[in-house]
């Protein structure tokens, strides 16, 4: 079975990463990357590969993070794609990125659903052509509605992760050894933007409730998907990862915009990498 995430990973790889969104103009862009990229110089362990740092910024400053990157461990993503080469004005084509050294892509996120009217089926297109360029797609899933404050807590993680499950299985138009090489970043809609992100019980029973719903998927005759990273984003900042269980990361936002929370948050990931499996 091939392992999942970008070429080079394992199943207990921890990923950190960060999208910059729109925050940052070209110049603030440049002198951000020059600070992150000395949080991930500044531990050397980050070399091992067990906790595996991305950083996404906007398309223009992709040829000069690549360059900012060069020699460390940082993988370089994108924060979207289009589903072909050819006539598609304003678009940019996963092949583009992969010449551009880019890894990873981020695909489906709830602000590209809601504002530009991606559903689906787009986002399978999308899903197909950036696997087929070799980049490594960054799929966002997760239910709209926060939970109500009366529902019963299991009934809800468990609703969640049907939700979830079924954004995956239409991603990959249901060819399960796709869905082997995805990371899925676990994005509770309602929690985005949010002052503080979900709770850590509800993070952890629903990406639970998510593997054992993956394990009924072998991939060329071996196990399930249950191992597939799953990495939470939504309001995620430091202090946060600790306290998950059976997460594999986390996909931060505004708050690693100050790079010195980005290199708390790999130091509790490396921390983690170095523990007894949870």
């Amino acid at each position: 079975m091939t392992q999942p995430g970008p070429a080079g990973t394992d199943a207990g790889t921890i990923y950190v990463g960060v999208s910059t969104k729109m925050y940052l103009g070209y110049r603030d862009s440049l002198r951000w990357l020059g600070e992150l990229r000395h949080e991930v110089d500044a531990r050397p362990a980050l070399a091992a590969g067990r906790v595996v740092p991305f950083v996404i910024p906007s398309f223009p400053v992709l040829p000069a993070a690549g360059e900012f990157i060069a020699g460390s461990p940082l993988i370089l993503g994108a924060q979207n794609c289009g589903w072909a080469d050819g006539p598609w004005t304003g678009e940019v084509s996963p092949s583009l990125l992969a010449e551009l050294a880019v890894r990873l892509v981020e695909i489906g996120h709830a602000e590209r659903r809601r504002h530009f009217g991606e559903d689906d089926a787009m986002v399978a297109l999308k899903v197909k052509a950036a696997d087929g360029a070799g980049v490594t797609p960054l799929l966002c899933v997760g239910e709209e509605a926060a939970p109500a404050a009366d529902a019963d807590p299991a009934g809800s993680a468990e609703a969640a992760a049907a939700v979830v499950h079924g954004q995956i299985e239409a991603a990959v138009s249901g060819d399960w050894d796709l869905a082997s090489r995805l990371v899925i970043a676990y994005e509770p809609v309602w929690a985005i933007g949010a002052a503080e992100p979900a709770s850590a019980a509800y993070v952890s029973a629903v990406v639970r409730s998510l593997r054992e719903l993956l394990a009924a998927h072998p991939v060329d005759g071996g196990p399930g998907l249950q191992e597939l990273p799953v990495i939470y984003g939504g309001s995620a900042k430091p202090g946060l990862l600790p306290t998950l269980e059976g997460v594999s990361g986390l996909f931060l936002g505004r708050f690693a915009h100050d790079a010195a929370n980005f290199g708390k948050v790999l130091d509790e990931a490396l921390s983690l990498s170095e523990a007894p499996k949870r």
